[in-house]
């Protein structure tokens, strides 16, 4: 039942932040810029190799602020409205300061396609060259963001840092097991979860996917919702490893994944491969044919 595995260690850092809603609001959006920036620096100070920031870090727009039938009534978005010039000159910030740091950072930001197509609503994932080297657009949308704002994606993405293999997800995919499955199937060692905030238990759920993966899940979530579920990191095992703190306040939580913690290597060295085998058809086998067995009214 155990599987040889190379030992695997980085360090993440996961984040919390006020997310703003107002992408026609200049001086917030260089406001949630400088935010990101100072919460790279402190995971930077604490080891951090890869970090990870919630949805709507620099800026989630609201649908109401968007909507061409707004302020009261939700309709199509207005991208037109949104301050793309300066959201760009954000993003191109935190990706000189990951260069600076030597900091791999995961940042939620609209990805602008072209017109008349609307944006994705994406995760950059940023080198510790500063350099975009892949993104994540969230497939599974809520019914506004679908039928009002966003381009669904179509596929999942998988990138490594020092030999960890991540996943990421987005929004409101935490509600979708399926997805989590999925990374599960591409052997990924942990996956990375941001959102504004979404109905539902959202902490009891990152354990769960955990626990039954056998993977590490990192929630990251903004400070509105911190009091219910603060940002933090699941081991593989289903315990909480780290959480930011639960009073509203901009932080990171940092911890190292390591395959020889505790946490982990009951689940990976034995959970894990043998879930895997379990569903190859270990079973078959060992199945009979018996008419008690195919009786189901048989009695005792």
């Amino acid at each position: 039942m155990s599987e040889a595995r190379n030992p695997k260690s980085v360090r993440l850092a996961v984040a919390q932040t006020p997310v703003r809603e107002d992408p026609r609001d200049v001086e917030a959006l260089r406001e949630g810029g400088r935010g990101v920036r100072a919460l790279m620096r402190e995971a930077a100070a604490q080891g951090a190799r890869i970090v990870q920031f919630p949805e709507g870090a620099i800026c989630f727009p609201s649908k109401l602020v968007m909507s061409v039938d707004g302020p009261d009534t939700v309709g199509p978005a207005d991208w037109d409205r949104c301050q793309w010039p300066v959201l760009q000159q954000e993003l191109a910030a935190i990706a000189e300061l990951a260069r600076e740091l030597r900091l791999w950072t995961v940042i939620p930001s609209v990805h602008r396609l072209t017109g008349p197509n609307r944006p994705h609503n994406s995760l950059y994932v940023i080198s510790d060259r500063g350099e975009v080297v892949t993104r994540y657009d969230e497939r599974l949308l809520s019914k506004t963001k679908v039928s009002y704002m966003y381009s669904p994606g179509v596929s999942p993405v998988t990138f490594e840092v020092d030999g960890v293999r991540f996943g990421c997800l987005l929004g409101m995919e935490i509600h979708y097991p399926e997805l989590f499955a999925e990374y599960e199937k591409l052997d990924v060692d942990c996956v990375l979860f941001s959102t504004s905030g979404t109905p539902g238990n959202t902490a009891a759920q990152a354990q769960g996917h955990a626990a039954v993966n056998s993977y590490w899940v990192s929630l990251s979530g903004p400070t509105q919702q911190s009091a219910t579920a603060p940002s933090g990191i699941v081991a593989p095992n289903g315990d909480w490893l780290a959480r930011c703190p639960a009073d509203d306040s901009p932080s990171v939580a940092v911890v190292s994944l390591d395959d020889s913690a505790e946490a982990a290597t009951w689940a990976l060295t034995y959970a894990r491969p043998w879930r895997r085998e379990a569903r190859a058809g270990v079973y078959t086998d060992h199945q009979v044919i018996d008419p008690r067995s195919e009786d189901r009214t048989a009695a005792f």
